[in-house]
């Protein structure tokens, strides 16, 4: 979907970092999503996956991602940041990005099961919202992708 030259250095940088993250996640065992958030395109904080670890479903990395972010910056709101994350947004880490006011959100793989920015719904620009995010999909999408698919086929042992 979007790759290369249509793509802008900083979020080449930025969907870099998130794919660290969710690389780190895989070494780990746990699902391989990252998240990095920007500010002004300054790295504000990054995180992945740690819902084995933590024994806690909600630790996605975009929830942990936010909430750094929010401590690091002292703010309610994250307007003027970017989110980058290597898989679409489900529900949950949806509806932190439209209460924590996050002002773009950059994906990688789309999530046709559980995607809530454009797959299986859309809470990040759902007009009844108080709150709308600019969505860019699919940056750097086959590598993010890759490693989903490769994660999960050593998980079934092929």
């Amino acid at each position: 979907m979007r790759n290369g030259p249509g793509v802008s250095p900083a979020d080449q940088a930025g969907m870099g970092v998130a794919l660290e993250e969710a690389q780190r996640a895989a070494k780990d065992g746990e699902v391989p999503v990252g998240a990095a958030i920007y500010g002004h395109g300054v790295l504000v904080s990054r995180a992945r996956n740690e819902m084995a670890a933590k024994e806690d479903p909600t630790a996605h990395a975009e929830i942990r991602a936010i909430r750094r972010a929010l401590k690091m910056l002292h703010a309610d709101r994250l307007d003027d940041c970017t989110l980058y994350v290597t898989l679409e947004p489900c529900a949950q880490c949806a509806g932190a990005i439209v209460l924590a006011k996050v002002g773009r959100v950059v994906y990688g793989a789309a999530d046709p099961k559980a995607g809530m920015a454009g797959s299986v719904g859309d809470l990040l620009r759902n007009p009844k919202l108080n709150h709308r995010a600019e969505v860019v999909g699919g940056v750097a999408e086959e590598e993010c992708a890759a490693l989903l698919k490769n994660f999960f086929a050593g998980k079934r042992g092929r």
